[in-house]
């Protein structure tokens, strides 16, 4: 049990923190909570909730996940994943119906956790994430239009996506131009305004310099409090209305919160691992990610999960241990506590943009563009989780998505029978203990697809760090797919990170076709890719002498 739920901060606090680390860490912190700041009140008026309950969730829930979570870095809170899936919710069963939902979808990370899942579920296809993610960002685009065009706040929006373009076009003459020019100046300052610095997130920027300029100008355009009225400075620990005759009503949304926030939480953890060298504990993770689940809900938060764009805010910034995740919270906390009367001020259009940039980073166009180059079963994936994203549901696309993926994977598998038997890698002598040395050897064997991918990559990183050139022999690698080429990028970015270099062995034409479509040729270089072993072995001597 001690393995399975194993804080990071518990086991870094043994070891004992150095003053100098706990100075970058509390400004890291402080950074970060003023990243998180109009992202938390954006992500909880896009949901369909009122701000504070937003700034709530990064408070909690990012305290709890940095204190009892398995990641150095992991910053928690609410992200625009959910935004879709928790605006269905509040449409369709209410307030009480979200927090029900959230405390079932904790219950369920626990239990993922328990169950040792953390590892499984870093096996989700790439095209899979792509699909919905990318579904997710097209559709936070289109809920933004109302606010950016300055629609009356009155104006009933559907819920459907093509309905909600009808009904944008049809009430086209009362768009209100002042909204409009908010929006673009928004958008523009928060993509621009890191060429001046890096520091602090343009975000924050628009919303000081656009809230102002709107409240000096009394330009008349809606703001959070015409729409919300006051932003509390307290909150208190509440009981949702629980009808248990309706709790089947929750666990399919229940589940797809969960699933939404595994499966983004342990992304950003393993995005983390690349930036800083270190390895999360999956498990205790997605406990932490529950047990803030089931607690934040009782105060009036919404679900919350590993933030990756703030996660990596705060590495860039010096933090290092979870002691970031917590001042992050406690900043909030603060900002709420003396400075929540004057957000009522930010404009609605102002929000919009700020939410139009953070779909547009979600879109993830260039992944969704570079799978169209892969095979044919990537693709129908793909397209299919996109497509029930956005016209259908985010729980009807995940479900299905995951099944299409199993049946497509098994069919591809039933094809290898057919392929004929390889003449051996024209390897000599299998005896490796001639290999000089800071040489390492790995060998793929079998197909390198969403299920193996994460294990080869883990293998790799262990035995390589301490060569100088690594050979992997792919000799028995009948075919490679978009998560694994995706998972190979991140290692071969790791390794060359670290002065390792590589060469490939036995590459067949099919998965060659695949690597060249993925650039992953080009990422080794074409000179260190060879038919047979004695030649890679070859190269990498002469690379070892060198």
């Amino acid at each position: 049990m001690n393995k399975l739920f194993n804080p990071k901060f518990f086991s870094l606090l043994k070891k004992g923190f150095t003053k100098d680390q706990i100075q970058k860490d509390i400004l890291a912190g402080i950074i970060v909570g003023i990243v998180a700041l109009p992202l938390a009140i954006a992500f909880a008026v896009a949901s369909g909730v009122s701000p504070e309950k937003g700034l709530i969730t990064a408070v909690i829930a990012g305290f709890l996940i940095s204190f009892l979570g398995g990641s150095r870095v992991q910053i928690g809170g609410p992200t625009g994943a959910f935004i879709v899936i928790v605006f269905g919710i509040v449409t369709t069963y209410g307030l009480d119906g979200l927090l029900i939902s959230t405390i079932l979808a904790g219950i369920i990370l626990i239990l993922f956790g328990l169950f040792r899942m953390g590892s499984i579920l870093k096996f989700i296809p790439h095209p899979l994430i792509v699909g919905f993610t990318s579904g997710i960002a097209l559709v936070i685009f289109s809920t933004q239009m109302k606010d950016a065009f300055g629609l009356p706040k009155d104006l009933k929006v559907p819920s459907e996506f093509i309905e909600k373009w009808i009904t944008y076009f049809t009430h086209y003459n009362e768009v209100n131009f002042y909204a409009i020019g908010i929006t673009v100046l928004t958008i523009l300052i928060t993509l621009y305004s890191r060429k001046i610095t890096t520091k602090i997130p343009g975000s924050f920027f628009a919303i000081i310099l656009v809230t102002l300029g709107v409240f000096i100008l009394k330009l008349p355009v809606t703001t959070i409090e015409s729409v919300f009225g006051e932003i509390p400075s307290s909150f208190s620990f509440s009981l949702p209305s629980i009808d248990f005759s309706n709790i089947h009503n929750y666990l399919a949304p229940a589940f797809t919160i969960a699933m939404l926030g595994a499966i983004e939480s342990l992304l950003s953890a393993v995005v983390a691992d690349g930036m800083i060298g270190t390895n999360h504990r999956s498990n205790t993770e997605l406990i932490a990610q529950g047990i803030a689940n089931v607690i934040t809900p009782f105060f009036g938060g919404i679900p919350a999960t590993g933030a990756i764009a703030r996660t990596a805010t705060n590495i860039k910034n010096g933090g290092r241990t979870p002691i970031a995740g917590m001042v992050h919270a406690i900043t909030l906390l603060l900002i709420m506590l003396f400075f929540g009367k004057y957000a009522v001020k930010i404009p609605m259009s102002c929000l919009a943009g700020i939410l139009i940039v953070v779909a547009y980073n979600m879109s993830e166009w260039k992944s969704f563009i570079s799978i169209f180059k892969g095979s044919k079963y990537d693709i129908a994936v793909l397209l299919v989780t996109f497509f029930l994203t956005v016209l259908v549901d985010l729980t009807v696309a995940i479900e299905i998505g995951i099944v299409l993926s199993s049946l497509l994977f098994m069919h591809r598998m039933s094809k290898l029978s057919d392929i004929a038997p390889r003449e051996k890698d024209f390897d000599v002598s299998e005896d490796y203990s001639k290999v000089p040395k800071g040489i390492d050897i790995y060998e793929i064997s079998g197909p390198f697809f969403f299920g193996a991918a994460k294990k080869y990559n883990e293998t790799i990183r262990e035995i390589s760090f301490t060569s100088k050139v690594i050979i992997i022999r792919m000799r028995h690698v009948p075919f490679i797919d978009a998560t694994g080429t995706y998972n190979f990028k991140e290692v071969i970015k790791t390794l060359q990170a670290k002065k390792v270099k590589i060469i490939l062995s036995g590459v067949n034409p099919e998965v060659r076709a695949e690597l060249e479509k993925s650039r992953i040729v080009f990422m080794i270089g074409k000179a260190n890719i060879f038919d047979n072993f004695d030649a890679a072995l070859g190269k990498a001597t002469e690379i070892v002498k060198d």
